[in-house]
């Protein structure tokens, strides 16, 4: 199948980069549903064409001689809204549509003054996006499709007030696009209630790692993980290795333990500037680094081209996010090595993530860093009344009662 099979504009086909041929499985199955105008719950992989098959339709559908806002992309993170931005800022320049992209970090008053232009098409993060409409510097009563990429992460607690608030602003009639490599189960419910009638399409196994993926995972004490990383840097030769850490005061902790073992490094996460943030970036995908730190916001907004390496420095607490962490390798069909340096602390972790992506994952003793720490027995420290009292905390933690700080956008 060619793109031209797919009732795309001559126009847009024509815009496409030379390099694309074949559409990928989810983009022949979801753009003829998005043309049509049906909504959609799309799965597939971390690296599958997600970013096309919702931008192209979202495309088509917009009128360029309009002064309303006809299309908006909802993306969780900065890096993310740029990814999505340069993937489409091609296409929509030959149709003639004009697109601004919001998000924080970036002085509001640019991104005015990139309004005053009329936009058809908005690229934003939940947080700046809100504020701009309660400062009724925007509309989106002309909004004809809504796409929200990443959906499970934007569904999730801590942005579902500010989701919710601007789908109040936006017409009951428009088209909802739905996409995203995760779907935990407890989303599904709250996914399907944003859509009318739809379309529900699952180009893979629903949170499965992608074949060309080699999964690596060794058990060391916890104490020994720095210095394993930092052996492994020296024994390969690996041009550019992302490795992710949970922790922001860590991932800083961590990248100056490397680079006082010689090793060119930057740290990326969400309490640095955003000029920080675009220059630890652009410094690793020019090779100018050879190692970045990141924290899991960073997760869904990396994308370096033939990316070889993914080091989980610690498992994610949430299972999806490993699926996300090790999907920024191997993508467009490409091979990549994903290790994961694990500790006894961590087998429950590791067990979800086994449950949730239905592989083995067996772990491996890493020479020269032999495990004397003793695995965690289960039995807790607290009284049992501090546990009872624990999961009632936990139990009230439901979909409908999500109260979440929105995080920055």
């Amino acid at each position: 199948m060619t793109f031209r099979e797919l009732a795309l504009h001559p126009a847009l086909l024509a815009a496409l980069p030379e390099q694309l041929h074949t559409p990928t499985r989810i983009q022949q199955l979801t753009i003829p549903a998005a043309l049509a105008g049906r909504d959609l719950l799309a799965l597939a992989r971390t690296g599958s064409g997600k970013t096309l098959a919702f931008g192209l339709p979202l495309l088509q559908r917009l009128d360029p001689a309009s002064s309303q806002v006809q299309g908006l992309v909802l993306v969780p993170t900065r890096e993310l809204a740029a990814q999505v931005s340069v993937a489409l800022a091609g296409v929509a320049g030959a149709l003639g549509v004009r697109m601004v992209t919001l998000c924080g970090g970036v002085a509001q008053e640019l991104q005015q003054s990139e309004l005053a232009q009329e936009p058809q098409l908005l690229v934003a993060t939940p947080g700046r996006l809100r504020d701009l409409l309660n400062q009724q510097l925007l509309a989106l009563d002309g909004l004809r499709t809504l796409a929200l990429d990443e959906a499970d992460r934007l569904l999730e607690m801590g942005f579902w007030p500010d989701i919710r608030m601007i789908l109040g602003l936006t017409p009951a009639t428009r088209q909802t696009l739905l996409f995203s490599a995760t779907l935990p189960a407890e989303l599904d419910g709250l996914a399907s209630g944003l859509l009318t009638d739809p379309l529900r399409v699952e180009a893979d196994p629903l949170n499965s790692v992608a074949s060309d993926i080699e999964e690596q995972l060794y058990l060391v004490n916890k104490s020994s993980k720095v210095p394993a990383l930092i052996k492994l840097l020296g024994e390969e030769a690996w041009p550019q290795v992302l490795v992710f850490i949970s922790a922001r005061d860590d991932a800083d902790g961590v990248a100056r333990k490397l680079a006082k073992a010689g090793i060119a490094v930057a740290a990326l996460h969400g309490e640095k500037e955003q000029a920080q943030r675009e220059q630890a970036l652009a410094d690793f995908k020019a090779g100018k680094v050879r190692v970045l730190v990141a924290t899991d916001l960073m997760a869904r907004g990396i994308h370096v081209e033939a990316l070889p390496v993914v080091i989980n420095l610690d498992l994610p607490a949430s299972a999806p996010v490993y699926v996300h962490r090790i999907g920024r390798t191997a993508r467009a069909g490409r091979s990549g090595l994903a290790i994961s340096l694990t500790c006894h602390g961590e087998a429950e972790t590791l067990a979800a993530i086994r449950t949730l992506t239905g592989r083995e994952l067996p772990l491996a003793e890493l020479g020269d860093f032999p495990v004397t720490d003793k695995p965690v027995s289960g039995e807790g420290k607290r009284a049992p009344r501090d546990k009872q009292a624990n999961r009632r905390t936990q139990a009230k933690r439901s979909i409908k009662q999500f109260r979440g700080k929105p995080p920055r956008g």
